[in-house]
């Protein structure tokens, strides 16, 4: 079952396949594996992944893929209910109650869009300093800063 509008086929084929190329290829290639070069004074390994994980909750290509699952989920809902109930594509603007769960379908895909782009500013911001402020303080049972370079901020 294809999308019922030019502009839904559009839709499906740039946010499924470009997107995926885009973090597979872009994604990794920009980022990689931040985690390695990322160095804390002391320099050693416990210390630099504990304070990576506080500087990244979540790395962006990881956001990225659950952000492409999420935004995709609606309308493939979308799909699998109109290939259940054997709905062709003529009467998805035909009938109001298809129409509506098409329509409530997209909506849904942009507003997860939108929180998505709210989240990624909250989780990554615009600007990167090249010095992160890393508190150890849980990891040596004492209050303790430590200063850590960020990689290609």
């Amino acid at each position: 079952l294809r999308p019922p509008t030019v502009i839904g086929q559009f839709h499906t084929l740039f946010f499924g396949s470009i997107r995926m190329f885009f973090l597979g290829v872009l994604g990794f290639a920009v980022y990689g594996n931040e985690a390695l070069h990322f160095s804390c004074d002391p320099d050693k390994r416990e210390v630099n992944l504990f304070c990576y994980n506080q500087f990244r909750p979540i790395t962006p290509q990881v956001f990225w893929a659950l952000q492409l699952v999420i935004v995709l989920v609606p309308g493939a809902f979308f799909h699998l209910y109109a290939a259940c109930k054997s709905i062709k594509q003529e009467d998805i603007l035909q009938k109001s109650s298809y129409t509506g769960f098409y329509i409530f379908s997209v909506f849904l895909r942009i507003v997860l869009e939108v929180v998505a782009f709210w989240l990624q500013i909250q989780l990554f911001g615009f600007k990167v300093n090249a010095i992160y402020m890393c508190d150890v303080g849980a990891l040596e049972k004492k209050f303790n800063i430590t200063r850590c370079m960020v990689p290609e901020h």
